[in-house]
Formats: structure tokens, C-alpha cells, sequence
């Protein structure tokens, strides 16, 4: 049987909204006896929160099951002075990591979200604060580097834009550490003792989630739901191992490729 990673926005939910069949694909998975960990970029709840709102769609799973970026920055930045321009929901996973105004070791990009909060995070004033510590000095860490999300209202500007603009502007390259990130799938398939050449991983997003996980080795299955487009997969380069329409289909895909 095969290690599973599933993304979770645009696989499961878009924008909150269940993506039909998700529950009963994970029963089917488990029931297989594939070993599944959920991995995802979103950075606007915690952990706990993204856990119960998966168990109100249907979707079994641990808290422990699910991986996220934030967690990923406490094990990166721990013990640092930190910068962060995160959303405020998220600040309690970032354990471990001093957060300061100034005089900053490390300056850390969350996420965008659909709420006001997003512009008081990246206002121009905070962003020049993070310009200044990065001249000063700092390393520039961020959770992801999309440069947009699908949400119920279609596509929406994430914040792989500001974490451009100020590699651009200090003259640096960010530090990812979220999808696809190597380090971040290494831990996903530590935690579940899989290989990667023998797991997969299932996602909306052509970038970082196939080609982020072709690149650390894995097989790979893109949904058409979330971030799918087909023309981004028809005059790009990666192409997944299955398309499947979506998470529903998953299951029975894997019985007849596996």
C-alpha cells in the first residue's frame, strides 16, 4: 500500500465549501490501507482549527495527521527574533520563535486571506519595516510563495506577490517553507516513515504541489477542482502521473494504476 499526501484548499474545500466525496474517498483510502497525511499551504487558522473544520466536511483525521506551515516556520525559526508578518489567528502555532519589531535575525511572510485583515498585514508600512530588516541584515523566511488561491469568488492574489517584491527590492532569495518545498514534504513522508519514490501526492496546484513533489521524487495526482486550469497543464512542462476530476474519483484511480 502507498503513503498519501493530500493538500487539503481546493482538494477538500474551496473557500469552506466541501468538495463532494472527500469523506468517503479518506474512509476508502484508509480502508485500503494506504498511509495518509494531510499537507497544506494555508495560512490564515491553526491547525486545530483546519482539523475540526475537516472533521464538519465528513473527513476523519488526527490532528496529528495534518502538516502545516506554520508548524514548519516554529521548527525552522526556533529561538530566533523574528518579524512576522502573519495573520494574527496564526501566531500562537509560531512557538518557540521571539517576534519582534525591530533589530530582526529573521523576517517571516504568512499568507493572504479573504478578510480586511490581509491589508493591515501587507500595508506598505509593514513592508517597508520588513525592507529595513532585510537591509539590516535578516533572512527573508515565507510559509508559501503562491502567487494566487481559488476561492469561491474566483482566483484571489496571495501573497507570493509581496515575498517577490521584497526579494526584488533587498536584493535576496526567500526561504520557503512550506510547499514545495523540499524540506517540507521530506517531513511528510519522515512522519509517515515512506519513501519517495513509492508515495504520491494529491493536489489542485500544478506548482506546488506535482511539480514541488516530482521534484522530491514522488508519483503524483492533480484534481480538477481548486486551482486546476487545463491550460496551465497543456503548455507547461510538469505533467502528473493521473488527473483525476476529483478527490471522489481518487480511490478507484489508485485501484486500477497502483
Amino acid at each position: 500500500m502507498a503513503a498519501i499526501l493530500l493538500d487539503v484548499d481546493g482538494v477538500f474545500h474551496v473557500s469552506g465549501e466541501p468538495i463532494a466525496g472527500g469523506g468517503e474517498a479518506v474512509r476508502r483510502l484508509r480502508e485500503a490501507g494506504h498511509r495518509l497525511r494531510f499537507v497544506t499551504n494555508n495560512t490564515t487558522r491553526t491547525r486545530a482549527q483546519q482539523a475540526e473544520d475537516l472533521r464538519g466536511m465528513g473527513i476523519e483525521l488526527d490532528e496529528e495527521e495534518l502538516q502545516t506551515t506554520p508548524r514548519a516556520a516554529a521548527r525552522a525559526l526556533k529561538g530566533k527574533r523574528v518579524l512576522a508578518l502573519t495573520m494574527h489567528s496564526i501566531v500562537g502555532e509560531l512557538e518557540g520563535i521571539e517576534l519582534v519589531g525591530e533589530d530582526a535575525e529573521a523576517v517571516l511572510i504568512g499568507g493572504a486571506g479573504e478578510t480586511p485583515e490581509t491589508s493591515l498585514v501587507f500595508s506598505f508600512m509593514n513592508l517597508a519595516r520588513a525592507f529595513h530588516e532585510l537591509e539590516a541584515g535578516a533572512e527573508l523566511y515565507c510559509l508559501h510563495k503562491n502567487r494566487w488561491w481559488q476561492t469561491k469568488d474566483g482566483p484571489l492574489l496571495d501573497a507570493g506577490a509581496f515575498v517577490a517584491g521584497l526579494e526584488y527590492a533587498a536584493d535576496t532569495e526567500a526561504i520557503v517553507l512550506g510547499k514545495p518545498s523540499t524540506l517540507f514534504f521530506e517531513a511528510a513522508l519522515e512522519a509517515l516513515d515512506a519513501d519517495a519514490g513509492m508515495s504520491w501526492m494529491v493536489g489542485d496546484d500544478i506548482e506546488a504541489d506535482v511539480a514541488g513533489a516530482q521534484a522530491h521524487g514522488m508519483k503524483t495526482v492533480l484534481v480538477r477542482t481548486g486551482k486546476f486550469r487545463p491550460d496551465a497543464v497543456e503548455r507547461g512542462s510538469v505533467r502528473p502521473d493521473g488527473i483525476v476530476s476529483s478527490i471522489a474519483q481518487l480511490p478507484e484511480w489508485l485501484e486500477q494504476n497502483v
